[in-house]
């Protein structure tokens, strides 16, 4: 390029750009002055003859507008006046509403196609729609005996219960006949959930639980609550707790420790103190 050999140093100086083009028309922005009509040019001149129709259309609407507000002057009855052809259209709700609409559209096209998932992968609460479904709609009451019966056996759905809280789980592979958590199918197994217990703890009884067991029971009902493919059914009920019998062993209980010399020390001291 000419100007990469001024940069470079003295040398040959570049020529003056010159339009050699026979072709010309007029210029639409500087009067008097005629451009050449090659494909770079083209856009600018279209849009000048662009404005030029709409000019047109504009003075032509104005005409009938003065015609219109005449006759109506003169007490003639007239049809609506036509909206002017040039006036900017604003994007009023409607269309902002269908601008939305087609970006989701567009959005969960694309996640199918790059993922197989509308909705991307995502498990998201707010892509699911129990999320919008009202609480409480449908819910149901169980008891201990008729929960039981939702097993999965002979066609049936399989039901599981947290804490009072009855889940619909049949989509879940391991709850099937045969699964590893069949066991939780048709009972309220909360204690198990926290303690790990499977074969002994399969009650609603939390009592004595650690800290950190009941906080894996309170994990284990939000991982139900926000499961995009287990919805909550309803709620069983357990008849009273009797709260004088034994709270259930632990199936693997933690072996006592012997107490070291400065805790046996610190222990007689607290006793005398008191």
């Amino acid at each position: 390029m000419s100007w990469m050999k001024d940069l470079s140093g003295p040398g040959e100086k570049s020529k003056p750009y010159k339009d050699e083009s026979t072709e010309k028309v007029a210029d639409p922005n500087i009067p008097n002055r005629m451009v050449s009509n090659k494909k770079a040019n083209r856009p600018f001149l279209a849009y000048k003859e662009y404005r030029d129709s709409q000019e047109a259309l504009h003075v032509a609407w104005l005409k009938k507008k003065e015609a219109h507000d005449a006759a109506v002057a003169r007490g003639e009855k007239v049809k609506p006046l036509e909206p002017d052809p040039t006036a900017v259209q604003e994007v009023g709700l409607l269309g902002l509403l269908k601008f939305i609409v087609i970006v989701v559209f567009m959005f969960a096209l694309a996640g199918k196609f790059l993922t197989g998932s509308y909705t991307w992968e995502s498990n998201s609460k707010w892509l699911q729609a129990k999320t919008y479904i009202p609480k409480g709609g449908g819910q149901r009451l169980f008891s201990q005996e008729g929960l039981a019966t939702f097993n999965g056996e002979d066609g049936r759905p399989i039901y599981l219960a947290i804490d009072g809280d009855v889940y619909d789980v049949s989509k879940g592979k391991a709850y099937q006949p045969g699964g590893s958590y069949h066991h939780f199918a048709g009972v309220d197994a909360a204690r198990a959930f926290g303690t790990g217990c499977f074969a002994t703890h399969k009650t609603h009884d939390l009592r004595g639980l650690t800290d950190a067991e009941y906080a894996g029971v309170q994990h284990w009902k939000q991982f139900y609550a926000n499961h995009k493919d287990y919805v909550k059914i309803g709620k069983v009920l357990h008849p009273p707790l009797d709260y004088d019998s034994p709270i259930p062993q632990h199936c693997n209980p933690p072996k006592p420790k012997s107490p070291s010399k400065d805790a046996q020390k610190d222990s007689k001291t607290d006793h005398k103190e008191l």
